[in-house]
């Protein structure tokens, strides 16, 4: 199954022929090592491709590599969780603007990153609701469960925040954070001007349907559509303290459009996947693709070169974090600068981590290149007819 995913991803991806050597890393990472070359092989074959920036683990399309990714951005954060509840706040570009943003990916998602985080910091500061100082970051998703393009950003802060004169930390009532009705309004008049203004700077791209957008007057009549109706802003009750947060943020840091655990099967050209349907109950289904939809689908949601999806912001802002979060931390008093995270999350975890029984691999044997050709299996798209 995943062989002939390999070959229809690079073909798609690269914009070239694999000849007989070139491999896809989803949904492997591994896929460039032999596969009889056994768990301590380390060094490439000979005649693997070198990592391309377009097809390699650097998109961050891999579940595997990303799964490592996630185990080490999540220990580091473990030392910047605070003794508090936190909140998970989701907003959702509307379908709208689902064209656009495929025609604009890198000004689209930096501005959905920073609007978002402008409307939490506003209405927190705003003293008829918190009157405080939040700190979050914001992670970016841009697919739904049935890999369509679907952008928003999942939002993680912290209960509460700073008073204005960093003398007290404000905390948030226990079934409540912020109003969403504020936040939906406030969030599209920010992004929509944001819109507003980039047009007349040339910083928006119009192709094939949007053509017609390029024009001043449609552009505008365009605009005015969005606030046709509200968009959706989503906000959890605030959940437990740091004891949950490392487990809860693993489910959206780092993610990748489908993972692995759910592809069924693939026959006769069509992959079949499980999907959860959120309008009935979250109930589990199969969805049946043909290989061409389904990987344009997937590579819908390759970021721009160099896009950082995970990003800071209020106290946890890289400029600020060294002195704020020391300055939460005594506020809350936890004098001693630590969180009462889970030990088992704050357990040391390898990279090397078998994918069945989750034990840690070690190395048994280095090979190489020469010595892993003798021993990899005869490959039948080589062998003489």
């Amino acid at each position: 199954m995943f062989a002939v995913l390999d070959r229809h991803l690079w073909n798609a991806a690269a914009g070239g022929s694999t000849g007989n050597t070139g491999r896809f890393c989803w949904p492997s990472c591994d896929a460039a090592r032999p596969r009889s070359a056994g768990i301590a092989t380390v060094a490439p074959a000979a005649d693997i491709r070198p990592p391309s920036p377009t097809t390699r683990a650097g998109t961050g399309i891999c579940p595997r590599c990303q799964g490592n990714a996630r185990r080490r951005w999540l220990k580091a954060r473990e030392r910047e969780l605070l003794p508090t509840r936190y909140v998970h706040a989701v907003f959702t570009l509307p379908r709208e603007l689902s064209p656009l943003a495929l025609q604009n990916k890198r000004l689209i998602y930096n501005l959905l990153f920073h609007t978002s985080a402008e409307t939490l910091l506003e209405i927190a500061r705003d003293p008829r609701h918190l009157g405080a100082q939040i700190g979050f970051f914001s992670v970016l998703h841009t697919w739904n469960q049935r890999l369509q393009f679907h952008p928003h950003a999942h939002c993680v802060v912290a209960a509460g925040g700073l008073a204005p004169d960093h003398s007290r930390w404000i905390s948030t009532r226990r079934s409540f954070f912020l109003p969403i009705g504020v936040l939906s309004r406030v969030f599209r008049g920010k992004f929509v001007a944001a819109l507003r203004n980039a047009f007349p700077r040339g910083e928006l791209q119009f192709h094939g349907e949007l053509l017609p957008l390029a024009q001043p007057r449609a552009f505008a009549a365009w605009l005015r559509v969005l606030f046709r109706h509200d968009w959706v802003v989503y906000s959890k009750q605030p959940f437990g303290g740091p004891e949950h947060v490392l487990r809860y943020l693993g489910a959206y840091t780092h993610r990748v459009a489908i993972s692995n655990s759910r592809l069924v099967a693939l026959s006769d050209g069509n992959i079949t996947f499980r999907w959860r349907d959120s309008a009935h109950g979250n109930k589990k289904r199969l969805m049946t693709l043909g290989v061409d939809e389904f990987l344009r689908r997937f590579l819908l949601h390759l970021l721009p070169p160099g896009f950082v999806r995970i990003r800071n912001f209020g106290f946890l802002a890289n400029r600020k974090r060294a002195t704020l979060l020391p300055l939460c931390r005594r506020l809350l008093g936890d004098s001693e600068g630590t969180t009462t995270a889970d030990p088992s999350a704050q357990a040391p975890h390898s990279l090397w981590n078998c994918p069945v029984c989750g034990g840690t691999m070690r190395v048994v044997e280095r090979l190489s290149a020469a010595q892993l050709l003798l021993r990899s299996p005869p490959q039948p798209d080589r062998c003489a007819a």
